[in-house]
């Protein structure tokens, strides 16, 4: 499927950014919830980088309340060595962005 069709089908502007739509449910219209995410294997890049987003990297708050609600991120785990990791996962996966006008600013770091 072509780019422009999956925008067409999937995506919506908000706030001037595209972002996937919103299923009946409230969550992403690929995540389901006994499975998860529906697109693993082609899911796009803001969606594989979590919880290494911008916030949780460069906000000790944002990353806190990020581990009251995702079960994914060890509760444990400090600040600093997070956002360490969090930078050599998101570079050895080709999902640091340097350019906030072409990336999400969730990747920017």
């Amino acid at each position: 499927m072509s780019s422009e069709k999956v925008i067409a089908r999937y995506a919506e502007r908000y706030e001037n950014k595209l972002r996937l739509r919103i299923g009946e449910n409230g969550y992403c219209i690929f995540f389901q919830h006994v499975k998860g995410c529906s697109v693993h294997e082609s899911k796009p890049a803001v969606c594989r980088a979590w919880p290494f987003f911008r916030g949780n990297i460069i906000d000790p708050t944002s990353l806190n309340m990020a581990k009251d609600f995702c079960p994914g991120i060890n509760s444990g785990v400090t600040y600093d060595d997070f956002a360490n990791m969090g930078r050599i996962w998101l570079k050895k996966n080709n999902l640091l962005a340097s350019d906030p006008t072409c990336e999400a600013n969730t990747l920017v770091v």
